[in-house]
């Protein structure tokens, strides 16, 4: 159930806006909450609402026509689902999920788009955001191109932990298989080494990262860009 607007964020898109700029959310936006794997948006899917994400983790995805998806972004309380609708677009290109329970501020697209339009300090926070998030996605396409699972599971945990701020996932292998683009079975076995070598410890859909340094030397140099990408947007 909706909830009323808080009077701080821990989204770091509405923290860095004057409170001159947060006046044209104020009368639209209302704190809403998901479960894991609800979908934001469907691909092809018109914008009504953007989400200004306040915990949690969404993750964007490219369908295939057998079924097959792969993860190309994903999102914390750095950013928003619904930025493209700010820049143009009318439907979503990709198919938007909730990886962990997640609550967002909703605000009407129409609203935001006014106050993309009206204020630069608005133009300013989401343009810095969609170049990070872009360059995201293209650090994700080469990395699922070139490196092995095992490296890019480690990245992914890492990824996640920094924008949820805790060592605990609640994620199964399937839906890891899923993001990653490859076999639950590789996947498993992956996640196996990773627990033998006291990196992490899985049990029943829960993640514990039990070892950060370690997972970080495990995980290719693609974590290390985006570490940098995000801490830079922040």
């Amino acid at each position: 159930m909706p909830q009323s607007m808080p009077g701080t964020f821990n989204n770091r898109l509405l923290s860095a806006l004057s409170e001159a700029d947060l006046r044209y959310f104020s009368t639209e936006g209302n704190l809403v909450s998901f479960p894991a794997r609800q979908v934001i948006y469907e691909e092809g899917a018109s914008f009504d609402y953007a989400y200004f994400i306040e915990e949690g983790l969404i993750s964007n995805l490219k369908l295939m026509r057998d079924g097959a998806t792969a993860e190309v972004g994903i999102i914390g309380t750095e950013g928003m689902a619904g930025f493209p609708a700010l820049l143009g677009a009318e439907a979503s290109g990709q198919h938007v999920m909730v990886q962990i329970p997640t609550t967002a501020l909703r605000v009407n697209i129409a609203a935001c788009r006014d106050a993309f339009e009206q204020s630069a300090g608005v133009r300013q926070v989401i343009h810095r955001f969609t170049v990070a998030f872009l360059d995201l996605s293209a650090q994700t396409a080469a990395c699922n191109r070139l490196h092995s699972i095992e490296r890019r599971l480690a990245r992914w945990l890492l990824m996640a932990r920094d924008r949820i701020q805790s060592d605990r996932l609640q994620l199964t292998h399937e839906f890891l298989a899923s993001m990653l683009g490859a076999h639950r079975g590789g996947v498993t076995q992956i996640a196996g080494e990773l627990q033998r070598s006291g990196l992490i410890r899985y049990h029943r859909g829960q993640i514990d990262i039990l070892d950060r340094t370690g997972l970080e030397a495990t995980a290719c140099e693609c974590y290390q860009a985006d570490r940098n990408r995000f801490e830079s947007l922040l």
